[in-house]
C-alpha cells in the first residue's frame, strides 16, 4: 500500500504502514499466561476495530520517537511527516490485518469485546503461497529495475515501485474474486445432496493450501458429521470419494463439566463445528477432547494420520469431575497445564 502511492503523501508512511499492520500479532505476548489464556485472547483486541485506533496511536508514538531520536531526519527534506495522515495511515493498516485474517478459515472477531462472535470467509488457507509469492513480487521487483538504471547511470526516479505494487493489489482481489466462487460452488455442492439418507442442516468447504479447485467439506446432519473432500468444478460430491462419517457423541455429565471449564467455553466459543471425544483415566477421572472438524482435513505432521485433527485440546477431570488442567499435544506426546483462575 506504501508503494501504491501513499508513500508520495508523507514521509515515514512505508514503515508506519508496516508498523501498524503487523502490530495487530502482538497478541501472541498472550501465551505467557499459558495455552489456554494466549487461545483465548488470540485474534481479540488487537485485531478488533475497537482496537485498531489504539494500535495505530501505539505505532505512532514509536515511530515519533525514533523520528526524534533521529535528529528529525527524513530520505526527502522536501515531503515532511504528516502525523495527521500517518495516523489514518496506521488505522488503514490494521484494518488491513483484519480483512487478511478474515479471508482464511481461523477467523476474526472484529467487534470484540462487544461481541465474541467469529467471522471467517473461508476462501484461502490459513498461509496462501499464491498470495504471498504475489505480493512478495510487487515488492522486490522494482528494486531489481532500479539496480540495473543505476547500472547504466541511469538518473534514478523517486519513489519507484508503484506499478508493481498495485499490480500485486489487484491480483491479490481477483485471487480472492476466483476463490470466491469455487468456495461458494463446493458449498453448493455439498448442500446438494443427502448424506446416508439424512438431509444437510448446514454445509461448509475449507481451502486447500494452493489448489483453488480443492476443498475440504464439512456437513452437519441431526446424528452426524459428514467429512469429504470436494472438487468445486464438479456439480455434485462423489459419495465414494473418502467420505468420512464422523457420529455426534452423547452428552454426558462428564462432557457438560468440560465444557463449563475454561478451555472449553473458549474452545466453543471459536469452533465452528466443535465435535468431542472422552477418555477414561486409568487412575481415575477423564480427559475430554474437544476438536473443531474444519480442520480435520489438514495434512497429518509428518505424514502420519492423528486420531484427532490440529488445534484440538482436552480438559481432564478428576472422579468427581473437578477441572484439573488442560491438555495439549498428540497421543504419544501429551503436555499438561494448570487450568487458569
Amino acid at each position: 500500500m506504501g508503494r501504491a502511492g501513499l508513500n508520495r503523501k508523507t514521509a515515514l508512511a512505508t514503515a508506519t504502514l508496516t508498523l501498524a499492520a503487523e502490530f495487530p500479532d502482538l497478541d501472541v505476548l498472550s501465551r505467557f499466561g499459558g495455552p489456554a489464556f494466549g487461545f483465548a485472547h488470540h485474534r481479540g483486541f488487537t485485531h478488533s476495530f475497537l482496537g485498531v485506533p489504539i494500535d495505530a496511536a501505539v505505532v505512532l508514538g514509536f515511530v515519533y520517537l525514533i523520528w526524534r531520536l533521529r535528529g528529525r531526519k527524513v530520505k526527502d527534506p522536501n515531503l515532511p511527516p504528516r502525523w495527521g495522515m500517518l495516523f489514518i495511515y496506521g488505522c488503514l493498516a490494521g484494518v488491513s490485518h483484519i480483512l487478511l485474517d478474515f479471508t482464511n478459515n481461523y477467523g476474526v472477531r472484529p467487534f470484540w469485546p462487544f461481541s465474541e462472535k467469529w467471522y471467517s470467509w473461508d476462501i484461502v488457507f490459513i498461509f496462501e503461497p499464491v498470495l504471498f509469492a504475489m505480493l512478495l513480487l510487487g515488492l522486490i521487483v522494482p528494486p531489481l529495475f532500479s539496480l540495473v538504471d543505476r547500472e547504466i547511470g541511469a538518473r534514478p526516479r523517486k519513489p519507484r515501485g508503484r506499478a508493481g505494487a498495485t499490480l500485486a493489489l489487484l491480483g491479490m482481489i481477483v485471487l480472492w474474486g476466483v476463490r470466491d466462487y469455487e468456495h461458494r460452488s463446493a458449498v453448493n455442492a455439498l448442500g446438494a445432496r443427502t448424506y446416508r439418507g439424512a438431509e444437510p442442516l448446514r454445509a461448509s468447504a475449507y481451502p486447500a493450501m494452493i489448489n483453488p479447485f480443492e476443498w475440504y467439506g464439512v456437513v452437519e446432519t441431526p446424528a452426524f458429521f459428514a467429512l469429504a473432500p470436494v472438487d468445486s468444478t464438479g456439480p455434485e460430491v462423489d459419495p465414494a470419494n473418502n467420505l468420512e462419517i464422523r457420529y455426534k457423541p452423547e452428552e454426558t455429565p462428564v462432557t457438560l463439566a468440560a465444557k463449563k471449564s475454561y478451555l472449553g467455553s473458549v474452545f466453543l466459543d471459536w469452533a465452528q463445528y466443535p465435535i468431542t471425544e472422552t477418555e477414561e483415566l486409568q487412575e481415575g477421572g477423564y480427559i475430554v477432547y474437544f476438536e473443531d472438524l474444519r480442520f480435520a482435513g489438514l495434512p497429518r505432521l509428518f505424514g502420519r494420520r492423528s486420531r484427532r485433527g490440529p488445534l484440538s485440546a482436552g480438559v481432564k477431570l478428576d472422579g468427581n469431575l473437578h477441572v484439573v488442567g488442560d491438555v495439549y499435544g498428540t497421543e504419544s506426546h501429551q503436555i499438561f497445564y494448570p487450568e487458569p483462575h
